[in-house]
């Protein structure tokens, strides 16, 4: 498979060290370590938006480090120092051949934190990491509102959501400019640390993107509309409207993550849920990325939700996109993951059939070069 997901029928791939060495058709080159059975080998699936290891398996309150709802503006919360990596949940992930997630802060604050990306595999969560800090959270619709009306705090209605939203990024943007001109004025004093403000830096900056919940029309727009205002990069996290303003969404080039597809409608703002919405937003010309939101839909689904896709009309080369280049795209990981190129993390997984197909199964995984995860029996 190359790196625009064509097929390679009698594939071969090298791995030297960590990273593909070098990948063609035809007779493989001669090593003494190989595998060959006829499988169909892909890149290692990559989920954009979970709460992995920060939402613990059979655990209640013990477990549950996904919102810091002790405040509506917590963007110096960091994903990564609530993950337990030892979550029997990252194991799952191997054996359904998801090598890669990125890990957010929930959605009860509109500000909610700082989102990491990491391999699956690995003891220490400082190894796995990818990027930290690769997007900051926010949230906007019902998550806020009913997170703080029963403490009767604001926010209360979208408007609290989004003034919220736009009061904290307004006070980044003062400090980052604040800071810069200390750098170029002898006369002007550097502002005095501000956690928050300083955990915002790379957003104001342009290095990262903020990364917004959002599931109805309204609350999308509202989220591009604050983007636009500070110059942000942005992505729409969910986007269960989408199909409803594909079009307007098209073209805005808008980068969108697509799910949970295989939960029940659970709160008002999920009425439009549909299972065709990831084959309308890819239609309409977007590359979108396919989430679970575990532990919403568990981890080990993502292949499933993506299998879903095509069975209402998705095109199964698309809906691999979009566990696979697209999600790396979105994230910025493209360089390490994604596809399967020279250079690149040698993360693939080994499938006895079709990769989106129900009955395949996964035969083995390897996460950079190394094979971490067998069939189960």
């Amino acid at each position: 498979m190359d790196d625009s997901l064509g097929v390679i029928p009698n594939g071969w791939i090298r791995v030297e060290g960590t990273r593909i060495a070098s990948l063609g058709d035809g007779e493989a080159p001669a090593d003494e370590n190989t595998i060959d059975g006829g499988f169909c080998l892909v890149p290692g699936f990559i989920d954009a938006h979970t709460h992995l290891g920060i939402s613990e398996n059979g655990l209640a309150f013990e477990g549950d480090d996904i919102n810091e709802d002790s405040e509506p503006s917590t963007p110096h919360m960091r994903a990564l120092d609530a993950i337990n990596q030892f979550d029997l949940c990252f194991t799952e992930a191997l054996q359904a051949g998801v090598t890669t997630v990125a890990v957010a802060p929930g959605s009860a604050n509109p500000v909610g934190g700082q989102i990491c990306v990491m391999k699956t595999y690995g003891r220490r969560v400082d190894d796995m990491l990818l990027m930290a800090p690769a997007a900051i959270k926010f949230a906007l619709g019902e998550n806020p509102k009913t997170t703080y009306h029963g403490k009767n705090l604001a926010p209360l209605t979208r408007m609290a959501t989004a003034a919220i939203i736009r009061e904290t990024l307004a006070k980044a943007k003062r400090y980052s400019d604040d800071l810069m001109r200390a750098e170029t004025d002898d006369d002007f004093d550097e502002p005095e640390y501000d956690i928050r403000c300083e955990s915002l830096l790379e957003l104001m900056q342009g290095k990262i993107p903020a990364h917004f919940h959002a599931h109805r029309a309204d609350d999308i727009f509202t989220a591009i509309r604050i983007a636009n205002e500070f110059g942000l990069d942005y992505v729409i996290i969910h986007a269960t409207d989408g199909h409803l303003i594909a079009p307007e969404l098209a073209e805005l080039h808008a980068k969108v993550v697509v799910g949970p597809n295989l939960c029940d409608r659970s709160k008002p703002e999920l009425l439009n849920l549909s299972y065709d919405n990831p084959r309308e937003l890819n239609a309409a010309g977007l590359d979108i990325a396919i989430t679970t939101d575990h532990p919403v839909i568990p981890i080990n689904y993502l292949p499933l939700a993506a299998s879903l896709a095509v069975k209402h009309g998705m095109p199964a080369p698309d809906a691999l996109a979009a566990i696979t280049r697209n999600p790396a795209k979105i994230l910025g990981i493209y360089d390490r993951v994604g596809s399967l190129a020279p250079g690149k993390d040698a993360d693939f997984v080994l499938i006895d059939g079709e990769p989106l197909a129900f009955d395949s199964k996964v035969c083995a995984v390897f996460v950079d070069g190394k094979q971490v995860c067998k069939a189960k029996n």
